[in-house]
């Protein structure tokens, strides 16, 4: 295999499954070097796992490892070779030579000339930074295989300042890689006009917390970045190994389901489950209006026999299903829009665009806003103030907002977003119940949503009566105080068989418990006028009451 390693082609059967079934195939030899730690191994199957060595050890070299783990045999025969001068240890990298020269006019042009009398490469002198491309009225293609940066005839002759010859321009130029990989070095210090980064600014900063990219960066942008930073590490420009603590690659927003039927020559409909070729088919793409869900399948409304193909496909304008952000803005605002993209589904998975499904955020802000506000006039205004009040909360009222607090910060952190906004959905259903909405819980709620719906909070926070942007104000945090459960549901039991629920506080007595029990009239049915023979009671758990049936409670 010359394009690997040595080229020299190993061959373990036993350790191999395609070269194990090579060998059987051709009844060569299948000596185990490895066996399990168990030392249970099926002959029939070939062990690729660490293991235990064996059958390993050589006489004429005096080198024996059997007994050893594998990863420590591997360090000893390493050691071995090196210290009899067979080799040397050295760690072989995948990754390929980088194509770094593109024959386009956009990029950063390369700062190097050539001598016209050796074409010999110079850099340019650091006097001669930074090297910016020549306006061209014309960068398209030279159709000669030439770079386009050939047309700037006057930029591409030059002199080489050091000796004075006549020397030309690299006309290629580098990829985007080549700003876009340490860009948020730059971030740290925009200003400075002497080095890339100054050193106690990118070591206070640096490295980045967080950063986000697109799926399709996953691979090649990150490995890219590293490399160009590990660059920089290893000459000293900026102070850590690593670019990124964290990444997070979120998933691609695809349009909205497109649902395909198929006709046969005869312009018969064909389900899509049919055993006859579909590739022979016309297909036809049917309305969302025309469908309908029977199980896990999409099926015609007037035939549901025919079974259709349900498919998102990633936006395009060849598919022509691209939604236009500034359309939904016009319709829904920006606070409907940012808010549905957060609630369609976990920020790394791809998620299925719906009109439809923007209706249910917008209709959740409006709750909101009716909340703090009130319903609007017959005239469409609002009336002055708000339907918030300067009350004490209530302990329940404070247990709901922190509870909610809690939750929405947690999933914060941990990029839920989609279940954060699900946790404010059911603050405001509860707080909907209340008789009173208390100006420190609502002021709080308001803070909460403000990542999520920036417009809308910023309004309800004036109207709340605040003269400073929320923008300067704390997150709130959750206390502890008002997370814990004091009450719970607790299963009432007659003689083994459940009969109810009770709600009951953490503390209760067993004879707390009883009396709350009996006095419940679902349950006190079944207590009157009988004899109790045993109360068994696991606090937390259950409380089951066993009834002397013979005897009637006296």
């Amino acid at each position: 295999l010359c394009s690997y390693g040595t080229g020299a082609i190993m061959a373990v059967p036993a350790h191999d499954s395609r070269d194990h079934e090579f060998a059987l195939k051709y009844e060569l030899p299948i000596i185990k070097v490895v066996s399990p730690p168990n030392g249970n191994c099926d002959p029939e199957e070939a062990y690729a796992d660490d293991g235990i060595m064996i059958n390993s050890s050589s006489s004429s070299s005096g080198l024996n490892i059997n007994g050893m783990l594998s990863q420590d045999a591997a360090l000893e025969v390493t050691s071995w070779v090196e210290s009899n001068g067979f080799g040397k240890k050295k760690v072989n990298y995948k990754l390929r030579d980088w194509l770094f020269a593109r024959q386009r006019y956009w990029g950063e042009p390369f700062p190097v000339i050539y001598l016209d009398d050796t074409n010999e490469m110079v850099p340019l002198t650091e006097n001669q930074l930074p090297l910016t491309l020549p306006e061209l009225d014309d960068f398209t293609p030279t159709g000669t295989g030439e770079p386009p940066l050939t047309k700037a005839a006057d930029w591409v002759r030059t002199t080489d300042v050091l000796t004075g010859k006549p020397a030309r321009r690299e006309t290629s130029t580098m990829p985007q890689w080549a700003g876009s990989c340490w860009y948020y070095l730059r971030f740290m210090d925009p200003k400075n006009s002497s080095t890339l980064v100054d050193k106690a600014k990118e070591s206070y900063w640096g490295p980045v917390d967080i950063y986000v990219g697109g799926a399709e960066h996953s691979v090649l942008h990150l490995l890219y970045a590293r490399f160009w930073h590990k660059v920089l590490y290893d000459i000293g420009v900026v102070s850590t190994k690593e670019p990124f603590k964290c990444l997070i690659n979120q998933g691609l927003i695809l349009g909205e389901v497109e649902y395909t039927a198929y006709r046969d020559n005869e312009g018969k409909w064909v389900s899509a489950d049919s055993d006859s070729s579909l590739s022979d088919c016309i297909q036809e793409k049917v309305p969302a209006d025309k469908i309908t869900k029977v199980g896990d399948n999409y099926v015609l409304k007037d035939d549901p026999n025919i079974r259709l193909n349900a498919r998102a496909y990633k936006m395009s304008k060849s598919r022509g299903n691209v939604i236009n952000p500034d359309d939904v803005v016009s319709e829904y605002g920006a606070d409907s829009l940012r808010l549905y993209e957060m609630f369609m589904g976990p920020l790394r998975d791809s998620k299925t665009w719906s009109t439809g499904g923007i209706e249910g955020v917008h209709r959740f802000l409006g709750r909101t806003w009716r909340l703090v506000v009130g319903a609007p006039l017959p005239d469409g205004s609002y009336k002055d103030g708000t339907m918030v009040t300067d009350v004490e909360p209530t302990f329940e009222q404070l247990r709901v907002l922190h509870k909610c607090m809690a939750r929405v910060s947690e999933e914060i952190q941990e990029t839920r977003f989609n279940t954060a906004i699900s946790a404010m959905m059911e603050f405001v259903n509860a707080a909907y119940k209340w008789d009173t909405q208390p100006k420190s819980v609502i002021d709080s709620f308001v803070l909460l949503l403000s990542p999520f719906a920036p417009h809308l909070a910023e309004e309800l926070w004036f109207r709340l009566g605040h003269a400073q942007s929320l923008a300067h104000e704390q997150f709130p945090e959750a206390k502890n105080e008002y997370l814990k459960e004091s009450e719970i549901v607790l299963p009432v039991q007659i003689n083994g068989k459940t009969r109810g629920t009770i709600l009951v506080d953490k503390e209760c007595s067993e004879d707390d418990v009883f009396q709350i029990a009996a006095s419940d009239d679902r349950l006190s049915k079944y207590l009157d006028g009988k004899a109790i023979r045993k109360r068994i009671y696991v606090p937390g758990r259950i409380l089951n009451v066993i009834l002397d049936q013979q005897k009637a409670r006296t």
